[in-house]
This record gives structure tokens, C-alpha cells and sequence, in this order.
């Protein structure tokens, strides 16, 4: 055993001495291999197309891994841009005149926000963040953002919204907005009017497109969108030239779920109509997004993981020749280490402390920039900032095919404020700029005001005549129009009436109101004007709600149809995909699929065609999970309905805390475009969707639905004459109670609980002698609203007769106490109190859910019909009308 150790170890010595390692086996060393690999390599480079040698790698990685050797994941890249100096595209348009229009921009979007606080302080603003993009979106404007064009709807933009003083002086330069608009930001209810403070359609509905500012929500959005235009192309709606999806975002907007969370559907579904643009200025609105690491870094290693084809743009063009000259790989391997919070600090020290940190950490580096002043090194531009490496991404990225594009521009934060705030912590929240820092400004941007106007920060429009002003507009016709621009030219559609949906009006059968609307909605999409308008929406929980014989009818929206055979092919109602499949399945995302209804109920305006999105889902997970999408959802005036299934703290029995919803209608009352309804019957529900399609798309009127579904099955009645208008206004009288008894009362019930009533009506006239009436309340929120227009009519016409609102003239010549008994928190009914004669008394489900029997449940929060007889008889003894032994005797009666 000596003897065999002692030759192998004379053997490996022998090897290494003619230079090559080999193991002690005598197979060859990691050398043996590596040398000539490498220098098989750079034959590779010198010859081969990139494309060739990607394929050539991922060829080479399949090898080894099929072998068993584990292959390291390379999902970053050295810090340097993705296109490399010599694949970069001449730049095209008039590079100087660009600039000067540029910083016109600049100077006017600072002077907005400026002029704003100085007459009004504490409207706030933002400068620095289009101060750090202004070059990602001048070059996008001059060369690549194309408009609405005949049949073309025009690329779609989702700004990013603390940037909005840029678009609106762009805008002023077009001649589309004036000096009032800008002196009036911030100020909407100014004379003459203004311009809000980020991008809202709701407030500027010829200008913005999407809202964006309220985080994450214009990243999410931006990939459905891109999805949903594909759906209509597959679906014959959309038939020429595609439009391009931007989103321009912050990296620190990344950190919201609803950033990240969707990457992978658009790697999926290869959406190479979607181009990102992250803005990297590295900062928040506190300080640093990665101060001890590197944001680009980060995220691209999350999007190339997620599949997405990423192009980082860091430097700028001033860093082609150092790279050039180093030939040690050293200047990369010092890009590489350093941390962002470095980076910043580099923006706001002279050159000086650049030349001494950065580059002096390798004493070898420092020959590469001995040509180059302080004030050199200080300018040196990062490439976001960068004209020509920005159109290099963009081109590429136009190209690109078979995945979304990201791309990662390094930029600084308040480029071009100086000391007033450029890659500062402050930069976020400045507002105000000195005379000193405004004339710096000025200077540094070569506008063309003297010194004399500077201190006022005037705004600065070029002449009509003057080439700047050509240019600008040149390119935009080029393009086919100005951007953002929000245009309604949809033709309306011709709805079914009311009379369509005549086996709901009959009643008859035993249904639940899910399963009526099931049944509203297969009858809609048979219809032959608009069944193809319809846009079902369901996150995975068809089964649930009784749809999934639509899978076979109508299928499963998928690029890719279906390349399985499904586990129950065999079946009546199996999962069906096909590339012109009409459901949206989404999986069991509610932020996915309320940002398909978003763009499916926006495509009246962005897409020019009427879509009829029905969005239904798990109630729970609606307003409380995606409320800001919501809210998101009347600022962009999307049109279409929502629906609420498995409503009601006790109608979903058994679920539990964290399913059971009593609380939505609430949450859905501070909604403003947003109609809201809890239904009882069939024939409510189709009275109320039959109105909901005349009025968003005969009308055209951009409001939205949202109605409570419930599970429960039930008898349901046929329509009773007359009662329409009640439906839909929110309140109307169902059944009356007998006559000639001594005592009179009225019962609101609404969803399954009017049952409860119903019962109650019995219990009161047979045992108490009470006449109880029994109202359908189908609306508290519209109820409400038209007491509170009502209300103020009065106060601002003070010598004119009042007027009086629907309940109050519905309930005037009514007598005895009113009850109002739901499967909702009581502070929904509680809407309308104060206009019901002598007040009203509520029964509701406050509280945390509980997992039991529907009647064990509605015994627990106190809404089954004993519950109601007891607050209708003390109401009634409330008033001295009865004997209040009699509440008590009926409360032991009743075991309650």
C-alpha cells in the first residue's frame, strides 16, 4: 500500500511539473480540458452570431446536466450593458435638437411643481423622479411610442406616475396643454380648471389611459393587458397591427407582490408584445433600495428566472472607451463589487472622491482614466441618461420575439437638480428650488431665459416656427399622434331586454342566486348580438360556482389550445382549453383576474370595441384582498360586472372565519363609479344585469356593477308587477302583511335572509297580532346616495318646496317601527337611518365568522326569524304600542 501511494504521488509530480495537474488516478486535470475548451470558445466569438453561441451554451449545459453533472443556474450577468458598443444601431434622429427639447421638458416639469408650492404650499409635486427618466421616455416619444391610427388603437403606456409633470410638459410643447394647465397643477377645482396630480383618467379622461401611481398596480395591469389584447386577436376582435405594452416603473416599486408576483404569465404565454422599462436611480422615497447590494442585479435574476429576455442598460457611453482599454478585466470585476449605496454616494461627490474609491481600490485602474479631469469623472454618464445605449435597448427590445422584455436603465435620482437634490435621500420630496439652484438649472440645461425672468421659473415653450417645435411635432405624425391620449369610439351595442330572460321573471323552481346568474350568464352568451362581447372571468373556482359546463361550450382561453388530453376527457363537463377558448381561467390569482376585468372593461376606450366582462368570484376575496385594484377600477372608468359568490356570514355555512363575507358591501360603498346590490331572487338579478348592459353599453354611461351571490337554494318566486323601478332604486315593498290585525310593522330583508322575514311575517301575525310587511332591500348604497343628492338640493335651494328622496316617499305614509334584517354587518343598512320615518333598528352579522349549520349561524348573530320577531316586538313597545312583558314572553317563547 506504501509502495502504490509513493508512485502515485511520483506521478502527479512528474505530471505537474510539465505544467499540466492530473489526478491521482492518471486521468487528465481540470487543465487538460480547460485550456482547450477556452480556446474553443473564442474561436466561437470571433465567428459565430450571438444567437448561434446562446444556443451553442444552452446546448452544452443540456450535455453535462444529462451526464449528472450539476450545472451552475446563470441567471446574472457581469455589470455592463447587454449590448455591447459594436451591435449598437446608429442612432437615428436629430441627436442635438432631441437634447434641446429634452431639457425644455425638464426645465418646465420642475417649474410646474416649483411654481405650485410657491403660491400654495404644501400641494407637494415630484421633480426628481422624471428628472431621472426624461432621456427613457424622450427617446420612446421621438422614436418608438406609436398612436392611435385608423384601425391601429395606438401603443398603450403605463406611466409611472410620480413622473407626471414630464408627460404634462411634453404636452405643453405639443400644444395640447397650456400655461394655465401648468400653473394650475395640483389645483383641479381652480378657475378654469387643472391638472390632477398623477395619472388619472377619472379626473383627465382625454389625457391619462391608466392609472399608475398607487404601487404595483400598473406593473400587474400591464401584463393582463398585453395578455387580454392577445385574447381579442385570438378571438377575431383585434385583426390588424398589434399594439405594444410599455410599463415604466421604479425599482423600488418592485418590492410589491403585485410587481413580481405575476412575471412568470408573461414568460408563459411568450407576451413579446410587453416591454418594461424599470427605472434604476437606486433610490426610494427614503434612501437606497439595495444600499448593501445591487437592485439591477437582483432583478435580473428574477426575470430571467421568470423567463423574460433582460436588457441592462448601466453605462453610458462615456464607459465604452475605459471598458475598451481595459484588458485585464479588472474595471468589470470593480463594477461588479461595489454596492449601491456606493453608487450613489459617487452622484453627489466630486470626481475627485470617484477617481479615489472607485477606481483607486486597483491601483491598476487609475492609468485608464489619468486623461480624464475630475469634472470628467464626476459626468461620467450612467446609461439610462444615455440618448443612443437607450435606443439600442429599445430597438432590441422591438425585436425581440417569444418573451416579455425588461429593461434595467441605471439612472440618477433628481438627474440635473445639483445640490437642490440630485442622488440625494431628500431628492423625493423636493419641491421648492432657490433662486441660486434655479439659475443653476438654467445654466446647466442651456434654456433660453435670462436672468432677469430665472428667479420666476417661467415656463418655456419654443416658437412655432422654430425647429424645435417642427421636430417635435415631425416625429409625433410620424409616429400617428400624440400619447397619452384616452379616446372613447366604441359604437354602442344593442342589449337583450328584459323580457329575454323571461324563465327568471316566471320563477318557479328551487335555485340559489349563483345559479340563476349561471344560468343569466349561458343565456347571454347564446345571445347572437353580444354573446361573443361577453368576457366570463373566473379564478379557479368555476367548479364552485356551478360554471364549469361552460368549459365545453365556450372553452378555456389558451395560447398554446391544448396539448393534453385532459384526466376527465371522458366527462360532459371537462377542463377544455383551445387558443380561441372565451373564459379567462386565471388560476387562483384575484389580483390576475381583476386586472383582466380592468382591461376588458377598458376596452371601450383603449381598443375602440365594447367588451362585456363578468368577473365572478370567492366573495371573501374581493374588496378585502384587491381593494386598491377596485378603486383602480372606477378611476380608469372600466365598465362591466362584478360578482360576489358565496356571500353572507351565515348563507356560507361551515367555511368559517376567514371565508364567510359580511363585509363587502360596505367596503364596495366607497367606490363612486360603483353600483352595488344584494339580491334576493332570479328576477332580480336579471332585472338588474338587463340594466346594467343598457346603461354601460347602449348608453355608454362608465359606471360599474357589483352584486352579492349566495349559495343557498330556495324557491324562487316569479316577478311581481310593478316592482322593477323598486330593484333597481334599491327598495320595494314584496309582500304585505294581513289586514285587520292591531299592530303594524315593516321588515327590510335582503339575499337569502329575506326568507328570515318571510318567516318572521308569519310568526308576528299569528302570534302577536302583528301585520308585518316584508320589503326587498336591494341596494342601500343607491338608497343612500339619492337621500344624500337630495339632501343637499335642499340646502342650496332653501326657498323652493323640498323635494323628497326614493325611500322617504316610498316609506312617508308608512306606519309602525322598521327592521332591517341581512346577512351584512349593520352598518350597511345603517346607510339609510336617518331618512327612514322614526328611525330604524338593525340586525346584522358584526363579527368574525364561525364554522357551523346555516341555522345555528343565523341563531349565533342573531338575523333568523325568532331574532326578528324579537326586535319587531320591542321596537313596538319601544313606541308604547305594546306591553314589554310581551318582548319577554316572547323572547322564553321563542327560546331566544
Amino acid at each position: 500500500m506504501k509502495l502504490k501511494s509513493e508512485n502515485s504521488d511520483e506521478r502527479a509530480a512528474a505530471t505537474q511539473s510539465h505544467g499540466h495537474a492530473v489526478s491521482a488516478t492518471g486521468k487528465p486535470g481540470v487543465q487538460d480540458w480547460v485550456e482547450p475548451l477556452e480556446a474553443a470558445l473564442e474561436l466561437i466569438l470571433r465567428s459565430q452570431e450571438p444567437e448561434k453561441i446562446t444556443r451553442f451554451l444552452q446546448r452544452l449545459a443540456e450535455r453535462l446536466s444529462e451526464s449528472g453533472v450539476k450545472v451552475p443556474p446563470i441567471v446574472n450577468t457581469p455589470y455592463i450593458n447587454t449590448i455591447p458598443v459594436e451591435r449598437q444601431p446608429a442612432y437615428p434622429g436629430d441627436w442635438q435638437t432631441e437634447v434641446k427639447i429634452k431639457s425644455y421638458i425638464r426645465w418646465n416639469a420642475m417649474a410646474m411643481v416649483v411654481n405650485a408650492n410657491r403660491l400654495h404650499d404644501g400641494l407637494g409635486g415630484h421633480i426628481s423622479t422624471f428628472a431621472s427618466s426624461a432621456t427613457l421616455y424622450e427617446v420612446a416619444f421621438n422614436h418608438f411610442f406609436r398612436g392611435r391610427t385608423g384601425d391601429f388603437p395606438g401603443d398603450m403606456i403605463y406611466f409611472q406616475g410620480h413622473a407626471s409633470p414630464g408627460i404634462y410638459a411634453r404636452a405643453f410643447l405639443e400644444h395640447r396643454l397650456d400655461e394655465r394647465d401648468l400653473q394650475n397643477f395640483r389645483q383641479e377645482l381652480a378657475e378654469g380648471g387643472g391638472l390632477p396630480s398623477y395619472p388619472h383618467p377619472y379626473l383627465l379622461p382625454n389625457f391619462w389611459q391608466f392609472p399608475t401611481v398607487s404601487m404595483g398596480l400598473g406593473p400587474i395591469c400591464s401584463i393582463y393587458q398585453a395578455r387580454f389584447n392577445r385574447y381579442l386577436r385570438a378571438r377575431g376582435f383585434l385583426k390588424d397591427e398589434e399594439p405594444k405594452v410599455w410599463c415604466f416603473i421604479g425599482d423600488g416599486e418592485t418590492d410589491e407582490p403585485e410587481t413580481l408576483g405575476p412575471l412568470t404569465l408573461g414568460a408563459r404565454e411568450n407576451l413579446d408584445n410587453l416591454i418594461w422599462v424599470i427605472n434604476c436611480n437606486l433610490q426610494r422615497l427614503d434612501g437606497p433600495v439595495r444600499g448593501n447590494g445591487k437592485i439591477i442585479q437582483e432583478l435580473e435574476g428574477l426575470f430571467t428566472g421568470a423567463g423574460w429576455n433582460v436588457i441592462k442598460v448601466i453605462w453610458g457611453s462615456d464607459w465604452d472607451e475605459l471598458l475598451a482599454k481595459d484588458k485585464t478585466g479588472l474595471l468589470i470585476k470593480r463594477m461588479d463589487e461595489v454596492v449601491d449605496g456606493d453608487y450613489q454616494k459617487y452622484s453627489v461627490e466630486p470626481g475627485s472622491y470617484t477617481r479615489k474609491h472607485f477606481f483607486g481600490k486597483y491601483p491598476e485602474l487609475l492609468p485608464l482614466v489619468n486623461h480624464l479631469s475630475d469634472e470628467q469623472i464626476r459626468k461620467l454618464l450612467r446609461g439610462g441618461h444615455d440618448t443612443r445605449k437607450m435606443f439600442a435597448a429599445y430597438r432590441a427590445a422591438m425585436e425581440h420575439k417569444g418573451s416579455p422584455t425588461v429593461i434595467l436603465a441605471k439612472t440618477i435620482k433628481g438627474y440635473g437638480l445639483g445640490e437642490a437634490g440630485e442622488g440625494r435621500n431628500i431628492t423625493h420630496q423636493q419641491k421648492k428650488l432657490n433662486e441660486k439652484e434655479l439659475r443653476e438649472f438654467r445654466t446647466r440645461f442651456k434654456i433660453p431665459i435670462n436672468d432677469e425672468e430665472v428667479a420666476e421659473a417661467p415656463f418655456y415653450r419654443p416658437d412655432v416656427e422654430s425647429s424645435e417645435h417642427k421636430y417635435l411635432m415631425e416625429r409625433r405624425k410620424a409616429l400617428g399622434g400624440f400619447l397619452p391620449q384616452r379616446q372613447v369610439s366604441a359604437p354602442a351595442l344593442e342589449v337583450p331586454k328584459q323580457e329575454f330572460f323571461v324563465e327568471l321573471l316566471k320563477g318557479g323552481s328551487s335555485n340559489s342566486t349563483t345559479s340563476s346568474f349561471g344560468r343569466i350568464l349561458a343565456m347571454l352568451l347564446r345571445h347572437k348580438l353580444i354573446g361573443k362581447n361577453i368576457v366570463p372571468i373566473i379564478p379557479d373556482e368555476a367548479r364552485t360556482f356551478g360554471l364549469d359546463a361552460l368549459f365545453k361550450d365556450i372553452g378555456i382561453y389558451s395560447p398554446k389550445g391544448q396539448l393534453y388530453e385532459p384526466v376527465d376527457k371522458d366527462s360532459l363537463l371537462y377542463y377544455h382549453e383551445s387558443r380561441d377558448g372565451q373564459i379567462l381561467e386565471e388560476g387562483i390569482t384575484e389580483a390576475g383576474s381583476m386586472s383582466s376585468l380592468i382591461a376588458a372593461g377598458t376596452a371601450y376606450a383603449s381598443l375602440g370595441v365594447n367588451m362585456i366582462p363578468f368577473y365572478i368570484y370567492y366573495s371573501m376575496f374581493g374588496f378585502q384582498r384587491v381593494g386598491d385594484l377596485m378603486w383602480l377600477a372606477g378611476d380608469i372608468r372600466a365598465k362591466g360586472f362584478l360578482l360576489g359568490a358565496t356571500y353572507g356570514r351565515t348563507t356560507l355555512n361551515g367555511e368559517g372565519l376567514q371565508h364567510q363575507d359580511g363585509h363587502s358591501l360596505l367596503l364596495a360603498s366607497t367606490i363612486p363609479t360603483l353600483l352595488a346590490y344584494d339580491a334576493a331572487f332570479g328576477y332580480e338579478v336579471a332585472t338588474i344585469i338587463t340594466e346594467g348592459l343598457h346603461r354601460m353599453y347602449e348608453k355608454g354611461e362608465e359606471i360599474l356593477y357589483y352584486l352579492t351571490l349566495y349559495n343557498e337554494r330556495y324557491p324562487m318566486p316569479a316577478m311581481p308587477a310593478g316592482v322593477r323601478e323598486g330593484i333597481l332604486k334599491g327598495l320595494y315593498k314584496f309582500k304585505t302583511g294581513p289586514e285587520k290585525l292591531k299592530h303594524k310593522a315593516h321588515i327590510f330583508g335582503s339575499g337569502p335572509i329575506i326568507n328570515e322575514a318571510l318567516r318572521a311575517q308569519t310568526i308576528l301575525a299569528d302570534d302577536y297580532n302583528v301585520s308585518a310587511d316584508v320589503w326587498s332591500a336591494t341596494s342601500y348604497k343607491s338608497l343612500r346616495n339619492d337621500a344624500l343628492g337630495v339632501k343637499r338640493w335642499n340646502m342650496l335651494h332653501p326657498a323652493e318646496n323640498p323635494k323628497l328622496s326614493y325611500v322617504e316617499n316610498v316609506l312617508v305614509n308608512e306606519k309602525g317601527p322598521f327592521i332591517a334584517v341581512s346577512d351584512t354587518m349593520k352598518s350597511v343598512p345603517d346607510q339609510i337611518a336617518p331618512w327612514v320615518p322614526g328611525g330604524l333598528v338593525t340586525l346584522g352579522t358584526d363579527g368574525f365568522g364561525r364554522s357551523d349549520t346555516r341555522a345555528r349561524l343565523r341563531r349565533f348573530f342573531e338575523i333568523d326569524a325568532e331574532l326578528v320577531v324579537i326586535a319587531t316586538l320591542h321596537a313596538l313597545a319601544g313606541k308604547g304600542l305594546i306591553e314589554k312583558g310581551l318582548v319577554a314572553q316572547a323572547i322564553k317563547d321563542l327560546n331566544c
